[in-house]
Order: C-alpha cells, then structure tokens, then sequence
C-alpha cells in the first residue's frame, strides 16, 4: 500500500456546487462615443459592468459579448471575474447598434453552442421559437438602446423569455441626448429608455440608467444559483498512507498476541 501511495493516486469525485450563468452584453457602436454622461458613455459603460461583475459571488460564471454592427464574444463564460474585467477593458469602439444581434449571441453563448433562428419565424412566431431551456440565467445590456441594424431586439427577448432568460437593461446616455463629431460628421444621439424598458419588461427583467448607483445590487439579487454536479480529480494519497498504517498497526498487534513480540 506504501508503494502505491508514492504513485500518488487520484480519483475523479462529482460533488455538487452552486453554479449560476450571467452574460454581459455592452454596446461598443459609435454612439457610445458620445459624452452626454462623463467620461463617456462607453466609459461609463465599462464602469458600470465591471462594478457588476465585481458585486457577483465566485459561484457565478460571467461571460461578455460586444455588439456593434455585429457581436463578438469577448470573454467565455467564467468564474475568474478578473479576467472578465480585463474583457470588458480590452473592447473598443466601431460601428452601428445590433442590440437584437447582442441578444442573439448572448443566448448562443448561454446555450454553448450556435443557434440558428428563422428570421421569419422572429417576426411571425413571437415567443415561439424553441431554443431550449436556460432558467435562472441572466443577460445584462449595457447599451444606448438605438439599435441601428440587425434583428428586432423587442423579436429576440421573446425568445429568451421563452427560454427562461432574464434581459436585464442598463440604459447609457440622456434622453435629452447631444451631439458629437466623427469621421467628418456630425451625429446626433439619445437613449431610448422605453426600447430598453420594453426588451426588459418581456423578459421579467429590470431597466435601470447607467447612473443608478443601486442597479448592479438590484439585478444581482434576481441571479438565482443552482445545484450541479462538478467533477474533480482529487488525490487520494493519504487514504491509501492510511490504510497501510493501519494493517501495520493490525499486524503488530497480531504478532504480539500470537508470538509474543513484534516480527
């Protein structure tokens, strides 16, 4: 037993965890140029995520998608929260508003793998398009909610709502909007709370401005951690030193009641 114990063997243990899943979709299109809350609003954006992401408990995987005129995934979903800020500083900004494409993604990102909708079916089969299910997980927008392109947000959220899916929505910006100066023009900007409201409201999700100080505690409070069973190797060197102890011990006690001393 001494010997195998030097091998130092291991053994694959399934033991439960609390697990819960949190994507974070930030807006990174022109329009989080603008200044209309300081620094800026991407600035502000990142500010607000990575205070998110700092409030949330190790047991909970974030993971980060950036959506422009497309969306990207910039961070897998994980429980190293450190990397997921460094995600959420490393974006940069460039092209139109995909909100619905945002939503999109994050629901791939949840599911693990790609899923494929019929736009069709978006527009004509609201609430009915069948991705599976992913109760208690959690989608977070940070955008200006002007989606410029792509698929209908308002479509998407039906979807993740079927599937179980929280959007929570954290408006980046003023209504009064302003005005800034890129490429040679100049563009006009506003949030649209009341998109974002709505995208939230069919969820069962929560709209809150960037500038709420208290909407990253009120989201993380709606995240609901499960059980799942989580394999690791774990090292049983010590119960294999243990064993063998006690069979010396048993064969010392053996030789003293036969022989009458230890052999």
């Amino acid at each position: 037993m001494l010997v195998v114990a030097l091998a130092r063997p291991s053994t694959t243990v399934r033991t439960p965890q609390q697990r819960g899943t949190v994507i974070i979709a930030l807006d990174v299109s022109n329009s989080m140029r603008a200044t209309d809350v300081k620094p800026s609003r991407i600035d502000a954006a990142k500010a607000a995520a990575k205070s998110f992401a700092s409030q949330q408990a190790t047991a909970v995987r974030i993971g980060v998608v950036a959506f422009g005129d497309g969306a990207v995934v910039v961070q897998a979903p994980t429980t190293n929260h450190a990397d997921v800020k460094a995600a959420i500083d490393r974006v940069s900004i460039g092209g139109g508003t995909a909100i619905g494409q945002g939503l999109l993604t994050s629901l791939d990102t949840i599911a693990g793998k790609q899923i494929t909708i019929d736009p069709a079916a978006l527009n004509n089969d609201e609430g009915k398009v069948d991705i599976g299910y992913y109760g208690g997980t959690v989608i977070v927008a940070f955008t200006d909610g002007e989606n410029t392109n792509g698929v209908d947000p308002v479509a998407v959220a039906n979807v993740a709502s079927a599937a179980g899916v929280r959007v929570h929505t954290v408006g980046v910006g003023t209504e009064a909007g302003t005005t800034f100066q890129y490429g040679g023009f100049t563009i006009a900007t506003a949030l649209d709370s009341n998109a974002l409201k709505q995208v939230a409201s069919l969820t069962d999700g929560t709209y809150h401005p960037s500038t709420d100080s208290g909407g990253p505690a009120a989201i993380t409070r709606t995240i609901r951690l499960h059980f799942t069973l989580v394999s690791r190797n774990t090292e049983v060197t010590a119960l294999f030193c243990a064993f063998a102890i006690a069979l010396l011990l048993l064969g010392s006690l053996a030789s003293v009641r036969w022989l009458g001393r230890i052999v």
